[in-house]
């Protein structure tokens, strides 16, 4: 045979027998520290802590906070029942995040990993002295049993969530593999990386889908030590806890106690803040900010009131309008109750001139649609031109301004003209459609502080003709109610991260729509919001991330599905001065679990 001929049969040989054994061609990617969405990781394979800790930070002591409502169920994974705050501190997950980047993630329970080059599958390999605290080791059968258990009993939101993965597999003790169905989702990698890990062994026995205040068994740095159920729960520093040395943990977890208290509500329990019943709050209402923390503790330096600066997208705050009731249906009728909120006065006059009027889905961050499309984000938008408001390619949205006077006449009379191109007509100053049915609906509402701000709102409706009413639940039956879609109206917040991925499907996509649990709480089944947020999601850096979040920013603001309301981008926080936090704060978060006790 000719060296030649011969040449080739022994290669295609080999590839025949790679093809049939199911061996690569390609060498296997090599082990690494950890993954980060876009770019490269900021912190090498040795490195001994994050910068935004302080290594030496001394432990012990105990930490009080404050929770809102009631608690009577550990298990935050389920849809029945309310999870006590907390939970989180009784598990790891396969990766740990770094809160001063965008999205990177370093080992945690895994301590290495390998991804494909199109990320079409990620291994991790466990470490060998991961921990339960009951003593068992965590194995790549505890990974493949939580995936499953999540989606298959878990809240709807892990089927929709992890919808990508197409198997999980346990190669060995030690190592886990994830295949993903769609390898353009550069995220899945990453999202896999920081699900809670449950045990196998503790599970088998018992109804997951049960709320129930067991303690939970956990690998992570704390235990359960007291429950009053509804009241109080205490978690314990585990002094076995297998991870406590890893670099991702140094100067993290420093209090030796945590605790929650639950109060009534935000009133009651800024009152007990003062009067030294916990330790740390974050303030979310500015009249109680500008007025609230005042009085002796505050003058002498006992109580520490801080602003700190973050990076944060804010997201978007807003009226939620039901769009699966049908007065809410028509973007006309959006768009006109949209003027009827006059947040120049409510600004001015009840939050001390505190906020800004949030525009964006994306607020405070380079995803925000704040000026007119880019050609390279026209390419993107030309897929769905006939499918969006014209505004989209040839206008900047802007929610409604006023003068701040509270007498908007001119938006009301615009507001009015939307409605009559609607349908509605005013007869005796009630606003009906044409079967004379008065445009009526309800305001349900968790907190009583938001009375304030939505009594002036349904002043400007009244004077529209539109009857609004509030209703005020507890905590229980706020959150039922919103899994079952069965409102018409809501104060709801969608949170953004630095990195927006999957999650936009459980906000806006059709496939989460009719899902008890999701968070499309609007109803919105629209192709153009499906197909970006399917673009989003498969963004291959992190410059088409920013340009196709744009995109569905705009197609999102000109379908006036919210009433946009306000943010800030600072944390306002107060704590008593027995307390200490590192000098570098971390971008993307308060970065909590870094704090410690003064000596």
């Amino acid at each position: 045979m000719p060296v030649q001929l011969r040449s080739v049969c022994l290669y295609l040989s080999a590839v025949f027998s790679l093809l049939l054994f199911g061996l690569p061609l390609h060498a296997a990617p090599d082990s690494q520290h950890g993954i980060a969405m876009h770019g490269d990781l900021k912190y090498p394979p040795d490195f001994s802590h994050f910068d935004y800790v302080n290594p030496d930070a001394p432990k012990g002591g105990h930490f009080k906070e404050s929770s809102i409502g009631t608690f009577d169920s550990l298990n935050p994974f389920i849809v029945k029942g309310t999870a006590a705050e907390g939970t989180g501190l009784l598990y790891d997950s396969l990766m740990a995040r770094a809160l001063d980047e965008p999205f990177s993630q370093y080992g945690l329970l895994a301590q290495q990993l390998r991804v494909a080059v199109d990320r079409s599958w990620i291994e991790f390999d466990l470490h060998p002295d991961a921990r339960f605290s009951d003593g068992h080791s965590v194995s790549a059968d505890d990974v493949v049993f939580t995936f499953d258990i999540l989606r298959e009993k878990g809240s709807p939101f892990f089927k929709s969530y992890y919808a990508g993965i197409q198997s999980v597999t346990a190669l060995s003790p030690q190592t886990v593999r994830f295949e993903f169905g769609d390898s353009t989702n550069r995220e899945l990698p990453l999202i896999v990386g920081e699900v809670p890990i449950l045990p196998q062994h503790f599970w088998a026995e018992r109804d997951f889908e049960t709320p129930s205040l067991e303690p939970p068994l956990g690998s992570g740095p704390y235990l359960i030590e007291k429950i009053d159920p509804g009241r109080t729960i205490v978690y314990t520093r585990n002094p076995n806890y297998w991870g406590r040395d890893l670099p991702v943990n140094r100067g993290r977890h420093n209090f030796d106690q945590r605790q929650y208290d639950y109060y009534r509500d935000s009133t009651v329990a800024l009152e007990a803040f003062k009067a030294g019943e916990y330790d740390f709050r974050s303030e979310h209402a500015s009249k109680a900010w500008a007025t609230g923390y005042t009085g002796a503790p505050f003058a002498d330096g006992r109580i520490i009131k801080e602003e700190i600066a973050h990076e944060n997208p804010r997201g978007m705050q807003g009226f939620i309008m039901n769009t699966r009731r049908s007065m809410f249906s028509q973007p006309e009728v959006r768009k006109a109750l949209a003027l009827a909120f006059d947040f120049e006065w409510t600004n001015s006059n009840l939050f001390y001139g505190a906020y800004t009027r949030s525009h964006s889905y994306f607020s405070n961050s380079e995803m925000a649609a704040e000026e007119l499309p880019t050609p390279a984000e026209l390419e993107i938008l030309e897929a769905v031109r006939d499918q969006v408001p014209p505004e989209v390619f040839t206008q900047v949205y802007r929610a409604p301004t006023t003068d701040g006077s509270g007498r908007n006449r001119a938006q009301l009379r615009e507001a009015l003209g939307l409605l009559k191109q609607a349908g509605w007509q005013l007869e005796s100053g009630k606003l009906v459609d044409g079967n004379g049915s008065p445009f009526t609906f309800e305001i349900l509402l968790v907190q009583k502080e938001f009375e304030r701000v939505v009594s002036p709102f349904i002043r400007n409706l009244e004077r529209l003709g539109i009857s609004a009413s509030i209703r005020i639940v507890d905590v229980s039956q706020y959150i039922n109610r919103l899994r079952q879609f069965d409102f018409d109206m809501v104060v709801y917040g969608f949170g953004q991260s630095s990195s927006p991925g999957n999650e936009q499907r459980d906000y806006w996509h059709s496939s989460s729509a009719d899902m008890p649990g999701s968070r499309n709480l609007i109803g919105i089944k629209n192709p153009a919001v499906d197909y970006l947020v399917e673009q989003l999601i498969a963004a291959p850096d992190r410059e088409q991330l920013v340009l196709r979040a744009r995109a569905l920013d705009r197609v999102l603001q000109w379908n006036h599905y919210v009433i946009p309301h306000y943010h800030i981008s600072a944390y306002r926080i107060a704590y008593w001065n027995r307390f200490a936090h590192p000098e570098v704060s971390p971008a993307y978060d308060l970065g909590l679990d870094t704090w410690w006790t003064k000596p």
